[in-house]
């Protein structure tokens, strides 16, 4: 089976999981996912072999970003996010980026992550510690400087990020 056709099962697969438990994650994840409470933690294992944790992190504006290779919309949105990362690098911001691809794919995440300005690994599995199962994609969190949830992305009817989106939620925190 080729690997787009994998990534296709994989989307309908979890379109099909969130469209039949639409009622029960919302409030699951409100529960363990609240702006301005304490953020949940998270370790990202690198593709070159490193682990950056968002506990460590603390003094960083965060944000975590989900995408897979097959994931049109995460097509636009990492060059979109990696630029505006590298503006802001000296202003505290991080980023870490978390593949949704399995090992399979790990070429292709390769080539997509060496076009961007920021640290990649992949997920390794759909969950994501306390911020839940990945079952969109792109979904992104924003953790600020005290290592609060500034932003959670479960809550946003259009998670991608635009320019806009960008200066509205983040670049405040950055000035703080």
């Amino acid at each position: 089976m080729s690997a787009a056709r994998r990534g296709w099962l994989r989307v309908a697969g979890a379109l099909g999981l969130g469209a039949g438990l639409a009622g029960w994650l919302p409030e699951a994840q409100a529960n363990s996912l609240a702006v301005g409470r304490p953020a949940p933690p998270l370790v990202l294992h690198t593709l070159d072999g490193h682990s950056i944790s968002t506990e460590d992190l603390r003094g960083h504006v965060v944000i975590l970003t989900f995408w897979a290779t097959w994931c049109g919309p995460c097509h636009t949105e990492l060059p979109l996010l990696s630029a505006y990362a590298a503006r802001h690098a000296s202003d505290g911001l991080r980023v870490l980026g978390f593949s949704l691809d399995g090992p399979d794919a790990l070429p292709a995440v390769r080539k997509m992550a060496a076009d961007l300005g920021f640290p990649v690994g992949l997920l390794g599995s759909a969950y994501a510690g306390d911020y839940g199962r990945i079952w969109r994609i792109p979904v992104n969190f924003t953790i600020d400087r005290a290592g609060l949830l500034a932003d959670n992305g479960w809550d946003d009817q259009a998670p991608a990020w635009t320019a806009e989106r960008l200066e509205h939620i983040v670049t405040p925190l950055l000035r703080r």
